[in-house]
């Protein structure tokens, strides 16, 4: 059952639209991330089904009850945000019982909640201090627990490790998840850091100037992008697009101008056709193919990102650290057929067809 549904918002900021006809649905208990560049209109979607926008035009319901027209306390969600928006003149405890002081829940039931939550974020030995003597993750605990302690139907999460370093960071996405396991509670997290996504997410939507390009399990949407926006966008390095020209019978192509790579399926365009080749830097093989020469190398350690250039275009290829090849030398790469992505001139993913399908 789908505990979250928009159908068919829009919403505008005076004469600027920033959502488009936007339908999403999100089954009941799911962890779902919303990924996108910033001002691709993901937070905005955030504080709307929080309340805290209103819908130009479309319907949200959560848990099957009509709610743009309601108060955000009328809603039943709590969100988590970037800036923790603690009271800085109130404790720990005070903090994570505030919610329920002003709905006049009494103060026995108030303090076991309280030390409820604190055992399960670990905060039991900092409820009397104030924020401004806590560091930053235990200040992102803090927030998540006054979002945890009044019980809602939805929590939102509207980028909140992005003001942390990066060891908080793994260690909050770990927090989160296990919180999720435990709670069970529908969740929506809003973030433009891929790692985040890939991480957290049961289902991940990948946003672009206030549309959805794709949504599903994030593996499937890595390993099949939709559009060339969610294949450069997703992963780390990003994945190689290549302008390239349909060939012959349609059963290759042609890169770079000379560079040819015979396919095993058919690309269902007329040959002649110019389309944009994508390929993942870790699928890129040294061995029998292009000489490319290397421009620039990072070490990471465990293994060599090698900048390499075909005709005018930049791309990289995932090596380990055993290859020492350096700048200026040549590097022989194949791109494998199978591990290929095809896009058109809209952006649009071109389905291969078998090549008896074709013949």
């Amino acid at each position: 059952m789908s505990e979250i549904v928009f159908t068919n918002v829009t919403k505008s900021f005076g004469t600027t639209q920033v959502l488009h006809d936007l339908s999403l649905s999100i089954e009941r208990g799911a962890f779902a991330v919303i990924l996108g560049p910033s001002g691709c209109g993901k937070s905005t979607l955030l504080r709307m089904l929080a309340g805290l926008e209103r819908v130009s035009t479309g319907k949200i319901s959560i848990a099957g009850r009509q709610v743009e027209e309601l108060q955000p306390r009328e809603r039943d969600v709590a969100m988590v945000f970037q800036n923790y928006a603690l009271y800085p003149h109130m404790s720990v405890a005070q903090n994570l019982g505030y919610s329920l002081t002003v709905s006049g829940v009494k103060r026995a039931e108030i303090d076991r909640r309280v030390a409820e939550v604190a055992q399960v974020l670990q905060l039991e030995d900092y409820l009397k201090r104030k924020p401004g003597q806590l560091s930053g993750g235990q200040r992102q605990r803090v927030a998540m627990g006054r979002a945890i302690i009044r019980e809602p139907k939805v929590f939102l999460f509207d980028e909140p490790l992005s003001n942390l370093d990066a060891k908080l960071r793994t260690q909050m996405r770990l927090e989160i998840k296990r919180l999720h396991r435990r709670q069970g509670v529908t969740s929506l997290f809003v973030t433009h850091d891929q790692i985040e996504a890939m991480t957290l997410a049961d289902v991940l939507i990948v946003m672009n100037k206030g549309r959805i390009e794709q949504m599903g399990r994030p593996a499937d949407i890595y390993e099949k992008p939709a559009s060339a926006f969610v294949a450069s966008f997703l992963g780390s390095p990003p994945m190689n697009l290549i302008p390239a020209v349909v060939d012959g019978d349609s059963r290759g192509i042609v890169l770079g101008g000379d560079i040819k790579v015979p396919l095993e399926r058919v690309l269902p365009v007329a040959p002649g056709t110019e389309i944009v080749a994508g390929i993942r830097p870790e699928h890129m093989q040294v061995g029998a193919g292009a000489n490319l020469p290397v421009e620039f190398v990072e070490e990471l350690g465990n293994g060599r990102q090698v900048h390499l250039r075909i005709g005018q275009t930049a791309l990289s290829a995932l090596l380990p650290a055993t290859d020492k090849r350096a700048v200026g030398q040549a590097l022989t790469v194949n791109l494998p057929s199978e591990h290929l992505h095809f896009f058109g001139r809209d952006g649009r993913l071109i389905e291969t067809q078998p090549a008896s399908a074709a013949a």
